[in-house]
């Protein structure tokens, strides 16, 4: 199996826009900038498949259902062409709850004492078990992504392209590989627009493009 990790595009969180603006989560579109990066992710996906000689007549785009990763993945698949694509909740972005689309300054102002237990709970228990108030902590996460998992071993395809988000797929390969929550801790989220692949072949996960330095192995 050959799994095709891959991040949405910049977005107005990104750049911290949408905290003027206040749009939900999940209607959070790409930036102008975000939209280039994924022109350029998808022409490199495309040439990838093609040097590889990866078939996709059976291969299946995972989409999450955000505004983010439908735009990514509909310029994406203007290369790739697959005909089956589904989406799943369970790739959704880890939900911040209270503290979604706004300054760190202004959630210690709006929510002090929501605020104090969250910060007390990351600095002893670490980033993976600490709960976003009305929210999800990344153990959460990977708890459904996990599921995830489970549903594309049963269905068995070989070649799965899947479009989520930066703490999404980390747990993803997490679930995969069996890491601890210290990896999860220790790990960078990836740049917006770039790939990672697992291959089941050669048991290993790999960049095979990170859009922000422009390395790419084709």
């Amino acid at each position: 199996m050959k799994l095709f990790l891959i991040r949405h595009g910049e977005s107005s969180q990104n750049t911290k826009e949408n905290y003027k603006i206040g749009l939900p989560d999940n209607m959070v579109p790409l930036t102008e900038e975000g939209k280039f990066q994924v022109y350029k992710t998808g022409a490199f996906l495309k040439a990838y498949v093609d040097k590889h000689e990866i078939p996709l007549e059976r291969a299946v785009l995972w989409v999450s259902p955000f505004k983010r990763t439908r735009q990514t993945a509909d310029i994406i698949n203007n290369y790739l062409k697959i005909k089956n694509v589904k989406e799943d909740i369970t790739l959704i972005e880890q939900q911040y709850g209270l503290f979604s689309d706004k300054e760190i300054e202004l959630i210690k102002k709006l929510y002090p004492e929501e605020f104090k237990f969250y910060d007390n709970h990351y600095q002893n228990n670490s980033k993976f078990y600490a709960k976003f108030p009305q929210g999800e902590s990344p153990f959460d996460v990977a708890l459904r992504t996990r599921m995830f998992l489970d549903m594309i071993y049963r269905d068995n395809y070989e070649e799965l392209f899947v479009v989520s988000h930066g703490a999404t797929i980390k747990t993803i390969i997490m679930n995969y590989y069996h890491y601890s929550p210290e990896w999860y801790n220790s790990i960078k989220t990836m740049d917006n627009g770039s790939i990672i692949l697992i291959d089941s072949e050669k048991n290993q996960e790999e960049y095979i493009y990170k859009t922000s330095k422009q390395k790419v192995k084709c």
